[in-house]
């Protein structure tokens, strides 16, 4: 077969014929930015539009630095100037953008801030109105649509972090026509149930796809709810009117879904932490009971007048004790004296004399000491240890110088 050819020749052969249009080498084009993607790399991904067709449009991080004029943003009005070629490995045409300027906001953008500031000259996004989001609930409303990415996340990360909580689905269309009378539909219908916490929101997408959340009706559904609001649209980078006025912005469904479902196991956790420090707490306080009912019984104890005849007993028997130690101790001191003078006594005692041989001598009932008190022929008396002997003198003869 002949005249066949490759995919990449094709592609080629395209964009050598771009390449020989020289209109296509630089030229300026305005249009509106939508879906804007800032990429890691740096390069800048989005579609210029208008309302008669879109263009795809690349800036490389190099041209970047010193061509972007403007910060970017869906909706807004720029001047592009760059040139048009094909990009083979894709087999589409785009513009590579050298230098982009601001030609004014879109007209999106300025009814999004028209919205903006009437609503919340009314007070629609005042946190005096915001209502707390629940740390534990058990019912989780949704409205999303029942087929999308948003639904998904949202299920899959409320299966993983609590099986326990229930999700409820209010299905919703989230973009096109009737979208915003759907919304609010589903929020009331939602509302009427009364779960604990209501996410609202779907995946990412365009400007345009967003564009219903930026809707009035839809922004008063949120703020006439009694069921606190979770807003979830689209990825972090994109703010609707129901992030400002809804109870909660989350940046994506699935951190909305981290927001709403308490994490059962660490909750769990969380009861048996608080029931040790509960148990520990009990038993130190009952152990404080006990001490001090010991020592309130020791004191009663200690005080009754029973206890205190008792005491004042002991001591009156400790005192008796001592008492009659010092009574038998005095007595001791003064048997030993008696002793002493007793021994000393009889020591000088004339019965103990006599009882050893001696005598008293008497003379008419006057002791005789003398030789010379008596005279031969007198009558003595001798009293000796048994009695008495009456004597006669015969003669005297005194020793030593004595006399008959």
């Amino acid at each position: 077969m002949s005249n066949v050819y490759t995919v990449g020749q094709v592609n080629a052969y395209i964009r050598n014929m771009f390449a020989q249009d020289f209109l296509l080498h630089d030229l300026t084009v305005r249009g509106e930015v939508s879906n804007y993607k800032d990429h890691p790399s740096g390069h800048l991904y989005f579609s210029l539009k208008d309302q008669d067709a879109v263009l795809s449009v690349v800036m490389f991080s190099g041209n970047r630095t010193r061509g972007l004029k403007t910060r970017l943003r869906d909706g807004q009005k720029v001047l592009i100037r760059g040139s048009v070629s094909i990009y083979e490995a894709a087999g589409r045409y785009q513009m590579y953008a050298k230098e982009i300027t601001d030609d004014g906001e879109g007209e999106l953008y300025r009814k999004f801030l028209e919205l903006k500031a009437r609503l919340e000259e009314m007070g629609m996004f005042d946190p005096a109105y915001k209502k707390p989001i629940p740390k534990y609930a058990m019912t989780v409303g949704v409205v999303t649509a029942s087929s999308g990415a948003a639904l998904h996340d949202i299920m899959q990360i409320s299966a993983r972090r609590n099986p326990y909580v229930q999700l409820i689905l209010s299905p919703a269309t989230v973009q096109g026509e009737y979208a915003a009378e759907s919304i609010v539909e589903a929020i009331e219908r939602l509302d009427r149930l009364h779960p604990d916490v209501m996410i609202v929101g779907r995946g990412g997408g365009s400007q345009e796809d967003l564009w219903v959340f930026n809707d009035e009706r839809v922004a008063r559904a949120i703020f006439d709810a009694d069921t606190p609001v979770i807003s979830a649209v689209g990825h972090e980078v994109d703010f609707t009117i129901a992030d400002f006025v809804a109870d909660h912005r989350a940046p994506t469904p699935s951190a909305a879904a981290e927001l709403a479902v308490f994490d059962a196991e660490l909750y769990l956790n969380g009861l048996m932490e608080a029931e040790k420090r509960m148990t520990f707490q009990l038993e130190r306080k009952v152990e404080q009971i006990r001490s001090r009912l010991s020592a309130e019984k020791l004191r009663l104890t200690m005080n009754h007048p029973k206890a205190r005849l008792e005491k004042n007993a002991e001591r009156l028997k400790r005192l008796s004790e001592a008492l009659v130690r010092d009574v038998r101790e005095a007595i001791r001191v003064k048997e030993n004296r008696l002793s002493l003078l007793s021994e000393r006594l009889n020591g000088r005692s004339p019965l103990l004399k006599l009882m050893h041989g001696y005598g008293y001598i008497a003379k008419d009932e006057s002791p005789v000491r003398h030789v010379s008190d008596v005279s031969a022929g007198d009558t003595l008396k001798l009293t000796i240890s048994d009695g008495q002997i009456d004597a006669e003198v015969l003669y005297t003869e005194a020793f030593t110088g004595g006399q008959e």
